[in-house]
């Protein structure tokens, strides 16, 4: 079976999809499927390339740039021959060229929303993404052979907007890093932020956006002492600036409690922490979560995301946002043995449960099942 995957971007600022759409095509190339990863790329944009099992292919993104469309993608794609296509994000024109190719073919699409049909995401701007519904791929969506779930969530998300068709839920997952770059990391971070090198540090790591609540995170935490422990914000910005995160700080009277990180170029700050916090609007996996349980951090997120059994795992707590505040004062009451032990609850979790071999198989057997034509 030959799979193409289109993923519109690999580019470090567009989130987990550009680390985990590729993992899993090189999965799939490890299990014996020829596999294609097809992306597009902006110029001027660095972009590493090489080391990969699958056969990954980038193509120059045209204009206008926010919808990824790609003359030289839709060109290859034309003249190529898949026996699965599968296409990853919503609301941008590869989806249109992946539409396309499965119908010249008379093979299956699946498409993996990655957690564009979420509550929170679904809704914002809603009128932009009917109409990219309509104008940018129509026709996708009913298209579709099947669809790629990562969660039981995000499929239950699926099946709420009305559709039919099959649905794999297949999670991501991550690699256990080991503990010579863990601590190569947390070298590399204690230099950036010496602040972080002698107290205990909470962690946001992801996506400066409004739908991971930074804001509301940063009024939380000023909202009452909070001892000896810092807040340490790593991403990558998107809505808003790190300067204008760092200002949030700064207005909130956390100088010196607190400090805002670009995150790019940088290893993961994951060494760095005694508790993880993302408390995102919606979250179709969440793999910053994953990463950071791998790390041996125990997480706090809300239950927007799917992370409800970190607590019966003893690795951390999944509460409505509601509920955040008081969830995060119990936690950061735990002692360092506490947390240390929680940590390393979630990294066994981890070791055992999600491991790229079995989501590869899990789809390849899913596109197996698919009626072509």
């Amino acid at each position: 079976m030959r799979v193409c995957h289109i993923v519109p971007s690999l580019e470090d600022r567009h989130g987990g999809p550009s680390k985990s759409v590729r993992a899993l095509a090189n999965a799939m190339a490890a299990a014996g499927a020829p596999t294609d990863l097809l992306t597009t790329f902006e110029a001027g944009q660095a972009m590493q390339t090489g080391g990969d099992r699958a056969q990954v292919q980038v193509f120059p993104r045209g204009f206008p740039r926010s919808l990824c469309p790609s003359t030289g993608l839709a060109a290859h794609l034309a003249q190529a021959s898949y026996d699965c296509v599968h296409h990853h994000a919503l609301w941008l024109r590869t989806l249109h060229y992946a539409h396309q190719t499965a119908r010249r073919l008379a093979r299956p699409l699946v498409i993996s929303p990655r957690g564009m049909m979420s509550g929170w995401a679904y809704r914002h701007r809603r009128v932009r993404k009917r109409l990219a519904e309509l104008l940018v791929h129509p026709g996708a969506f009913a298209g579709a052979a099947g669809w790629h779930a990562t969660s039981a969530e995000e499929a239950d998300d699926i099946r709420g907007l009305g559709f039919k068709q099959p649905i794999c839920v297949s999670p991501n997952a991550v690699a256990l890093p080991s503990a010579e770059a863990l601590a190569e990391a947390r070298a590399a971070w204690v230099r950036l932020c010496p602040a972080t090198g002698a107290r205990p540090v909470a962690l946001f790591y992801s996506r400066y956006h409004r739908k991971k609540r930074v804001r509301e995170l940063i009024e939380l935490w000023a909202s009452r002492p909070r001892g000896d422990w810092f807040l340490l914000l790593a991403g990558v910005p998107e809505d808003y600036a790190v300067d204008e995160v760092a200002g949030w700080l700064a207005n909130a009277g956390l100088a010196g409690h607190a400090a805002a990180f670009d995150g790019r170029s940088v290893s993961p700050p994951f060494a760095l922490a005694s508790l993880f916090l993302l408390p995102s609007h919606s979250e179709n996996f969440g793999l910053v979560i994953a990463e950071a349980l791998a790390a041996g951090v125990p997480a706090l997120v809300t239950d927007t995301t799917p992370w409800r059994e970190l607590a019966p795992r003893g690795a951390g707590d999944c509460v409505a946002w509601d509920n955040y505040g008081a969830a995060l004062d119990r936690l950061l009451a735990l002692t360092p043995d506490e947390l240390r032990a929680a940590g390393g609850r979630g990294r066994q979790w981890v070791a055992e449960a999600f491991t790229w071999e079995r989501a590869a198989r899990l789809l390849l057997d899913f596109y197996r099942t698919l009626p072509h034509g």
